[in-house]
């Protein structure tokens, strides 16, 4: 049997996005489905899947998987590049609503570029402690959607950010779900540089949406930065936040930036 799919990436996060509003997975097999196709080299290769379903609380609903074929609540470039593909495929117009584990999320897509409103984060810890081998390191951490570990440095581009990246995800701190990893360096006041290490892709990834949200809001709060901040990627790109604090607590918070249509095709049954 023939998938039709299409290739998105958002901000160098890739994504395979499939029509699923007629069912064509089983839901039991899902999880092996998404495994053996987001494997690079051998088959389309990604980050995530993505299946489009129907929802009767929104224009669609979402079914997210990491490429380890671990269902995720929320992602932000995902949520982009859904977007505009829904649009694309008269699914919903340019201002619409989706149903995601995280709850109702709103984006407006104007051509290549998509602004999605994250839900509202929760969980805001500020400079706790962790132990690891030995040393003791200061971290912050927030849930935007899924949980975030905010750790700041001066030298996050010359830093080897996998081996403590991996070791901060799999701490019995933060068991059994795991989190991601965010190190950020501060330019200026609208200005930041993030990389993250992701869960589920178990690996560095360009970008991650709620990675640079978390981060964005984390240093608001600890005072450093001021709406709206431009965030620099590991791929290069620049995402813009917005955000809205008030009695400290998140009003609003919105990011936005381009959405790439890499190709569209049909799986052929080698892939899976």
């Amino acid at each position: 049997m023939k998938i039709p799919f299409m290739k998105m990436s958002g901000s160098g996060n890739d994504f395979i996005f499939i029509d699923h509003r007629k069912p064509i997975i089983p839901v039991d097999e899902m999880r092996d489905f998404v495994r053996k196709v987001c494997r690079r080299r051998i088959s389309v290769g990604a980050d995530g899947l993505i299946f489009i379903e129907p929802s009767e609380r929104a224009d669609f609903k979402w079914r997210f998987f990491n490429s380890d074929g671990s269902e995720g609540e929320m992602c932000g470039n995902g949520g982009r590049c859904a977007a505009r593909f829904a649009f694309l495929k008269k699914i919903a117009g340019p201002s619409l609503t989706f149903e995601t584990l995280a709850g109702i999320l709103t984006a407006e897509v104007d051509g290549m570029r998509v602004k999605l409103e994250v839900t509202k984060p929760f969980g805001l810890k500020l400079d706790e402690k962790i132990s690891m081998e030995g040393k003791e390191l200061v971290f912050s951490s927030i849930n935007t959607g899924v949980p975030h570990v905010i750790l700041f440095s001066e030298d996050v581009e010359g830093m080897d950010i996998i081996p403590l990246g991996r070791a901060i995800r799999h701490h019995s701190l933060f068991a059994p779900a795991g989190t991601n990893t965010n190190f950020v360096r501060v330019v200026d006041r609208s200005h930041l540089s993030v990389r993250t290490y992701e869960r589920g892709v178990e690996d560095e990834t360009l970008a991650c949406g709620t990675g640079m949200v978390a981060s964005t809001l984390v240093a608001a709060f600890k005072g450093l930065v001021d709406s709206p901040v431009s965030v620099k990627t590991r791929g290069g790109e620049t995402l813009i936040v917005h955000f809205e604090i008030k009695d400290k607590k998140v009003k609003k918070v919105f990011f936005e930036g381009d959405v790439h249509i890499i190709y569209e095709g049909e799986m052929w049954e080698e892939a899976y």
